[in-house]
């Protein structure tokens, strides 16, 4: 049977393969920043806490839209198993610089995609998967933006770790890249 679909479709196997390894990814990223979301809010950090949990809500939304993508393609999406998530972390920049390092991860990931899909002559699924390009340009700006604001405020005092807390959830009002 799986022949047969497979006819039917010009998702090739392999570019199917990664999609779906990418859903799992949006998916595992969007546990990530409610973990962190959770732990923000645990610890007092309520505007920070709001951005992550903005965060795990576009991650999922990301998973869904790649997901719908490979239906749509007439392949066949996978609903990916999500591991456990940390959910400690050993201070509020500790969560930003793992938000960082997850956002770059996600954009080389989905370079690779790009470079499969023009190795396979997938211009279709290119076409869809650079919106995601343009996307984690800005994920990354906003996700280092959050840890430049470390380096520009003062955390030694209770006025520094609001002024703090309130920049980092601004970060999500303003577009930081065109």
């Amino acid at each position: 049977m799986k022949d047969l679909v497979r006819l039917r479709t010009s998702l090739k196997e392999e570019i199917e393969i990664i999609l779906n390894a990418q859903c799992k990814m949006e998916a595992e990223a969007s546990q990530k920043y409610l973990a962190m979301a959770s732990w923000l809010e645990r610890n007092g950090f309520l505007q920070s806490a709001n951005y992550l949990y903005d965060q795990a809500e576009e991650e999922r939304s990301h998973f869904l839209k790649i997901f719908k993508y490979i239906n749509d393609m007439g392949g066949t999406a996978i609903t990916p198993f999500v591991a456990e998530v940390a959910q400690e972390y050993t201070s509020i920049k500790d969560v930003f610089e793992t938000a960082l390092q997850g956002e770059i991860a996600v954009t080389l990931a989905i370079n690779k995609i790009v470079a499969k899909c023009r190795e396979a002559s997938d211009f279709a699924t290119e076409d869809f998967v650079m919106w995601f390009v343009k996307e984690q340009r800005e994920e990354e700006a906003n996700a280092r933006r959050a840890l430049e604001l470390f380096e520009l405020i003062e955390l030694n005092s209770d006025s520094g770790k609001f002024l703090l807390d309130k920049e980092i959830g601004k970060i999500g009002d303003k577009k930081l890249i065109d």
